[in-house]
């Protein structure tokens, strides 16, 4: 079928985008993903390369405990279709690669497209680039500039054609964040002590919800919203939350009551910016 297919290895996004803008290879929370600008950008380019329509864009990432607010707003939008992989205890991402090979060689084998537009810098991707070839799609490799040091030269071989992504186009969808917050030197809220009056621990575990919340934007919060099945919040969030509550109400466990408190000011705080 004549369309084409975008693959986004999220990991070398991000390391290879941090290092353009920032001389350096940055963590996630320093980092802002602009997602309208990204996602044009891959449409743009996949006009640009091969001139056909989109199927999709497959994005990949991996996750430890749950898709991130990040990684959900992802999910929810049209014609992205989100593959996670996982962080073992040793911090390494397993798993990324093999879903990369086996959605190329499977829209391949199904002629589901006629192109692929391949981002990624991984030299154990190639397996899967020269299968697809091998059913007739062509590989478009998309690097980021300069390409020639985060790309396998063997996978830039098998390639079809190159395209390397200059710094004024990282630069559109990537930026450091501007909520960028060590979080080991500043808590999120002060510390009161564990004999806070009851209305007191309430309204400081509320606050302590609502400074979780300020640090997504309005799409994130959504992804979070529709992912909230009976009050529940993603894990990454909720680690989040009872750290902040702990740290709130003077370093205790939260009770049971506590925890149910500021998941719901959190998800509160989010339906307020919603509407």
């Amino acid at each position: 079928m004549d369309r084409t297919a975008v693959f986004v290895d999220a990991g070398y996004l991000f390391a290879a985008g941090s290092k353009v803008i920032a001389n350096e290879k940055l963590p996630r929370g320093e980092l802002h993903l602009d997602y309208d600008a990204v996602l044009k950008l891959f449409v743009s380019l996949t006009a640009e390369l091969t001139g056909l329509p989109l199927l999709r864009i497959y994005w990949y990432d991996v996750t430890a405990t749950g898709p991130t607010p990040q990684q959900l707003a992802l999910a929810y939008r049209p014609s992205v279709k989100l593959r996670l992989g996982f962080v073992n205890q040793q911090g390494q991402q397993k798993g990324v690669d093999s879903l990369v090979v086996t959605d190329l060689i499977n829209l391949a084998r199904n002629r589901a497209m006629a192109d692929a537009l391949l981002l990624t810098g991984d030299e154990d991707i190639r397996v899967g680039v020269q299968q697809a070839q091998e059913f007739g799609v062509r590989v478009h490799l998309l690097g980021i500039v300069p390409a020639r040091e985060n790309q396998s030269g063997f996978l830039v071989q098998e390639a079809d054609s190159v395209r390397e992504i200059v710094l004024s186009e990282v630069q559109s969808f990537l930026s450091r964040s501007a909520v960028a917050v060590d979080a080991l030197s500043a808590p999120l809220v002060t510390a009161m002590p564990s004999t806070t009056a009851p209305g007191l621990a309430a309204a400081t575990l509320e606050a302590a919800a609502q400074k979780v919340a300020s640090e997504l934007n309005a799409e994130e919060m959504d992804a979070v919203l529709k992912d909230s099945v009976g009050g529940s919040v993603p894990s990454q969030i909720d680690r989040q939350l009872l750290v902040g509550g702990t740290q709130a109400t003077g370093g205790s466990p939260l009770s049971s009551d506590q925890k149910r408190r500021v998941r719901a000011a959190f998800l509160d705080a989010c339906r307020k910016v919603k509407t």
